[in-house]
């Protein structure tokens, strides 16, 4: 049995026949640079390119490159925490495909993880690309978490990090549905440290992540860290009964003063109503997110399903296989 690797990276895979090949020529740059064993763990998320060709094709030339091929699509978070499942280094890296962040700055990680730190996070400090929307929405985003959540979860940073084992072991040992990874890491704690970068334009495909994902990957990240929507919903409610209650005389003194007919009658209750039903239904729909993931969690449904791998030895395959299937949360599309 060979000697588990010093380092691990992880890398999602979904649609990235393009970027594939350029991946892993840098990776093995920068990883074969520091004098060390590390492995390659690509996890197909349900591509329907050539993606897991070119990934089977690299791990015959190279047995450092594995696979992890999924049944089908089970979302972005799922397949890095699959990745994880079947990483054996002392330290995890997690990487996206499209080389907007940049491989050369693992080298900084491992430097900083060699100095005591178990988290090394990369911290946007400039986003290369992407359109004035996309900016504004992720700026507002970051900082909407920043300041609702119950964990401090650092300003402008995406899941591109390096991880100790430890660390890795614990993300690997929570169960929950709907995974935000970065909030998770910085759930467990130990010590952390960001880097800073530009991040990159994507070097070949489309992006993973339009603006449906992206809202729902929000409501995971709120609803898995913060109890904020369900505690508003009392501040809300007082403020409206205050308001009605200071209503009441003043329309009834306005009515007195400029006739009956003032404001209409009618039409004053018609709007009174449709501005607390839409209050009302808001309200529903935010309880209805907290208990539709309670619900997730009691089906108890395997985090995902792995059709193949490539380039594991047999006996690390039967860990992995168990952790799948015990660990619960179905993925997301």
């Amino acid at each position: 049995m060979s000697t588990n690797p010093r380092y691990s990276v992880v890398a999602p895979i979904y649609n990235e026949e393009g970027n594939i090949q350029v991946l892993y020529d840098r990776i093995s740059a920068v990883m074969d640079s520091t004098g060390e064993s590390w492995e390659l763990v690509c996890v197909n998320d349900g591509s329907r390119d050539r993606s897991v060709e070119l990934i089977t094709e690299l791990s015959v030339k190279d047995p450092r490159v594995k696979l992890v091929n999924f049944a089908r699509n089970f979302g972005h978070q799922i397949a890095v925490t699959a990745g994880l499942h079947h990483t054996s280094g002392d330290a995890a890296v997690i990487i996206d495909a499209d080389l907007q962040d940049p491989p050369e700055l693992i080298l900084e990680m491992i430097e900083r993880w060699k100095a005591g730190y178990q988290v090394v996070y990369a911290v946007r400090e400039e986003r290369k690309g992407e359109g004035w929307f996309k900016l504004l929405t992720a700026k507002l985003f970051y900082r909407l978490i920043y300041r609702i959540t119950d964990v401090s979860i650092p300003l402008d940073t995406g899941d591109f990090r390096l991880m100790d084992r430890r660390v890795v072991n614990a993300l690997n040992a929570m169960k929950e549905h709907n995974r935000f990874i970065r909030g998770m890491t910085s759930w467990v704690g130990f010590k952390q440290v960001g880097v800073k970068y530009v991040r990159q334009e994507r070097f070949a495909g489309e992006t993973k992540y339009p603006l449906k994902k992206m809202v729902r990957f929000a409501m995971d990240a709120i609803t898995g860290f913060s109890y904020f929507p369900l505690q508003v919903m009392v501040y809300v409610s007082f403020v409206m009964g205050l308001l009605a209650v200071l209503a009441i005389p003043i329309i009834a003194l306005l009515r007195v003063i400029l006739g009956y007919q003032f404001l209409g009658g009618q039409v004053t209750n018609i709007v009174l109503l449709l501005l607390v039903s839409s209050f009302q239904l808001f309200f529903l729909f935010m309880m209805g997110q907290y208990v539709a993931r309670i619900y997730d969690e009691t089906r108890g449904r395997p985090l995902y399903v792995v059709a193949n791998t490539v380039g594991f030895e047999q006996a690390a395959q039967a860990p992995a296989a168990s952790i799948a299937a015990s660990s619960s949360p179905p993925g997301q599309e």
